[in-house]
């Protein structure tokens, strides 16, 4: 057998170890129609010599020869957030099924990072680009210049349909109303609410859904029980901001029987904080969060929290930007469209029906308990 010098097993070397010239071998592993005219002893040495070599058709060549690369450009703006793995993985599973592959990029939170991905993407000439806007994305110019290169994008976790992008998101208003009203139908009334980001898009609808479902049930909040999670810089800076204030709402001297968090990991840090000031979740105090990631699922006490359907919106996200692609091709415009996925409340341990006496926060100077 001829010794193989590429990296790769080439047509050339299966050509060599077979003794048939390269258009045969090539006519027959592509399995051209004029494959029917080499006689059938011949095509199965081929293939078998294929087999034994390990090769495998160079995408790339083929990419060049039809003008199509077969990829699409997944960009994570904080792949660390467990928001985001649920949906790569139905983006990843949708691609397969359609034998593209996906280009997975993590911009780590760092708007550079981010900006030099897309123009990666440009100049990889991938056919469409996904991005998953975990809570701390910032919108940048060069998305304009994915548009103008007429390169279909669809973002996850953002509504940017005013920018002409396909976008999809969960209802965050139904979700905050869902979240208060299960607490609410659990005889709470001194519920204290951490708030999100003030520049995050899903801040105010949640806050709203809130408010909506305490008006409803006359109750009102203790202003002093309102909290404001700070700019982020990462994932972790929620779960600490939940730290930090739980702290804050057992030094506000303040009643309270259940604490409402922006997310998960901002319910995690507020079960940290209330665990380690001696109080049990849930039965000294209920927590519910927001998303229904991995991490809420496996904490003792289990989150209570309103599920996104994450998955599903990976998988739509690829169904979209494929459908996006074949329009392009017939020539087709199509207005931008906004999915807005529904929430659904999943109870765990960590809420329950408040204690007969309420937990007041400790003054400042008191020891805790």
């Amino acid at each position: 057998m001829v010794e193989r010098r590429s990296g790769h097993v080439t047509l050339l070397d299966i050509a060599r170890a077979c003794g048939f010239s390269v258009s045969t071998v090539s006519i027959v592993l592509s399995e051209a129609p004029l494959s029917q005219n080499v006689a059938a002893t011949t095509r199965e040495k081929i293939r078998a010599m294929a087999r034994k070599l390990g090769y495998h058709p160079d995408a790339f060549a083929r990419s060049l020869r039809r003008r199509r690369s077969q990829t699409i450009a997944v960009l994570a703006y904080d792949l660390s957030d467990p928001f985001c793995v649920p949906i790569m993985r139905g983006i990843q599973s949708g691609l397969h099924r359609a034998n593209f592959l996906p280009l997975l990029m993590d911009a780590q939170t760092q708007r550079k990072l981010f900006d030099s991905y897309l123009s990666m993407v440009l100049e990889r000439r991938a056919e469409g680009v996904i991005v998953v806007a975990s809570w701390v994305f910032e919108e940048t110019n060069l998305l304009a210049d994915i548009e103008k290169n007429h390169v279909p994008i669809v973002m996850v976790g953002r509504d940017l349909t005013g920018r002409g992008i396909n976008s999809m998101a969960v209802d965050n208003q139904a979700g905050g109303t869902l979240a208060m009203r299960h607490l609410l139908e659990l005889g709470h009334r001194r519920i204290a609410v951490v708030r999100g980001p003030e520049e995050l898009f899903d801040s105010e609808p949640r806050w709203a859904g809130v408010r909506q479902a305490a008006a409803e049930a006359g109750v009102q909040f203790d202003p002093k029980l309102i909290f404001q999670l700070p700019g982020a810089t990462d994932s972790i800076s929620s779960f600490e901001g939940g730290l930090r204030l739980a702290r804050q709402m057992l030094n506000s001297g303040r009643l309270f029987t259940a604490v409402l968090a922006f997310d998960d990991l901002t319910a995690l840090g507020v079960v940290r904080g209330l665990i380690g000031a001696g109080l049990r979740v849930p039965e000294d105090c209920s927590v519910v969060g927001f998303d229904d990631v991995l991490p809420a699922v496996v904490a003792t006490p289990g989150i209570t929290t309103i599920r996104q359907p994450l998955t599903e919106m990976g998988l739509l996200a690829a169904d979209w930007t494929l459908k996006a692609i074949e329009a392009q091709e017939r020539g087709i415009d199509k207005a931008p469209q906004l999915y807005e996925a529904q929430p659904e409340l999943v109870v765990r341990t960590s809420s329950a029906h408040p204690p007969q006496k309420s937990r007041r926060g400790r003054k400042r100077g008191e020891r805790g308990t």
